[in-house]
């Protein structure tokens, strides 16, 4: 599993964004089909992402894109664009249900099938955007073996809730709560939602750091600016490297022994910490996530 710690969202229509959105060092972009773009420029948006996929070199960054759902006119056109278009993940918005993650699974393997993509090699995301979609969050997290991750989309959340978004975000917290969880007992990896405060960075990172304390492995971003501010709050400090590997080398050390106890500076060091500190190194890079 790659490092999702921070998701650029890209709109289809924007020509000069396309190209050069993963310069700004994002571990994923993500060309939006859906909100970001209107009725009238649905189909000069998906060929101008159709295009990106097939003639820009994104340089290793993972390329997502938002689709509009099967339920309107333009879902199946979508997906059929962004398959052939080489795209990695395809990012499903106002996911309810496992059978909405079931239609655009079978869409897709019939789309890899059609333009010759290697059978699998589309992955899935869902967003979560309803209380219908929440609690249905753990059968959703399920439904496919191509899905690599859950996200929830908080502005039409709340509006489904009929309430509004607040500063320190307690109208989210049992809905992110949950979705980390289906995430987690899935096996797969949990977003967290844009923040809308461009000009606001101490706000952000507050939503970061809660994101993070919550379980969140990365957050979707909509300004280049807010990549290093994500990157900042999921990059380990050195002080937490520094005990990682020292947990790891320990854990190691007893392996070699054949030891099944692990100690450190006089204390037992059990899995769970060692599988803590292993992914504290992940997300520094220095081992595999």
């Amino acid at each position: 599993m790659k490092l999702r710690r921070t998701m650029l969202y890209v709109p289809g229509n924007a020509p000069a964004m396309l190209r050069d959105a993963h310069i700004y060092g994002p571990d994923s972009v993500l060309f939006d089909l859906e909100d970001a773009v209107s009725p009238r420029e649905k189909d000069a948006a998906r060929h101008l992402v159709f295009q990106a996929l097939r003639n820009y070199d994104y340089g290793g960054v993972e390329r997502v894109v938002r689709i509009n759902g099967l339920d309107t006119p333009y879902g199946l056109e979508d997906i059929a664009a962004v398959v052939s278009g080489g795209a990695d993940v395809i990012r499903l918005p106002k996911t309810d249900s496992p059978e909405d993650i079931i239609a655009v699974e079978r869409a897709v393997e019939a789309a890899e099938r059609r333009f010759g993509r290697k059978p699998g090699s589309t992955a899935l995301m869902a967003a979560i955007e309803s209380a219908r979609g929440i609690l249905a969050a753990r059968e959703i997290a399920a439904a496919s073996p191509r899905l690599v991750a859950i996200a929830i989309g908080a502005e039409d959340f709340v509006t489904d809730l009929h309430t509004t978004r607040s500063p320190d975000g307690i109208e989210l917290l049992a809905a992110r709560s949950l979705l980390v969880m289906a995430a987690r007992a899935a096996g797969i990896m949990a977003i967290d939602t844009v923040f809308t405060g461009v000009d606001d960075e101490e706000g952000f990172v507050r939503e970061a750091r809660l994101a993070k304390q919550l379980g969140f492995d990365g957050k979707s971003v909509i300004h280049p600016s807010q990549i290093v501010l994500a990157h900042g709050v999921w990059t380990p400090t050195p002080e937490e490297l520094a005990k990682a590997r020292r947990v790891v080398a320990a854990a190691a050390d007893a392996e070699a022994k054949g030891s099944g106890v692990i100690s450190l500076d006089g204390k037992m060091i059990d899995k769970p910490i060692v599988e803590r500190a292993l992914r504290v190194m992940a997300l520094a890079g220095e081992v595999e996530a």
